[in-house]
């Protein structure tokens, strides 16, 4: 059985996991921090970088801010999304309010917008609100 690479969302370690371990808990060798978290977790640009190039699952980025409503009625469906997916995908929250330059890298033109990466190759990305179950689905299709 082989090993995933996952990187620490808290303070962008390198992790190798057996991948008979991933769900079992699997905690960051540096920091301690869970490598799979049933939430979203936010990131800045530097940890989302790192994550994108190294990590062995998918990672999927929902580029958003405090204000747009849109944003704001999507997350609760992120989150149960997040929940469903723990240990098939990794999803994480960008805020573009406060790391402004992150949207123009990305070439974010409307949030929220959903970014999915497979080992550092952008796949697909899907603007506007979704349910829970057509994020399940999107991501599932990655």
């Amino acid at each position: 059985m082989g090993a995933k690479t996952l990187t620490c969302l808290s303070c962008a370690q390198l992790n190798r996991v057996p991948e008979d371990k991933l769900m079992s808990g699997a905690k960051c060798g540096s920091c301690g921090a869970s490598l799979l978290s049933r939430q979203p977790v936010d990131v800045d640009p530097a940890v989302l970088q790192k994550a994108m190039q190294n990590d062995d699952l998918p990672l999927v980025v929902d580029f958003w801010a405090p204000w747009c409503g849109p944003c704001k009625m999507m997350g609760p469906e992120y989150a149960k999304a997040a929940k469903k997916l723990t240990g098939q995908a990794r999803l994480v929250k960008l805020d573009t309010q406060r790391h402004g330059s992150t949207g123009a890298r990305y070439r974010i033109k409307g949030i929220p917008t959903l970014v999915g990466f497979v080992r550092g190759k952008e796949k697909k990305r899907q603007s506007g609100a979704l349910r829970e179950g057509q994020i399940s689905a999107w991501v599932k299709a990655l």
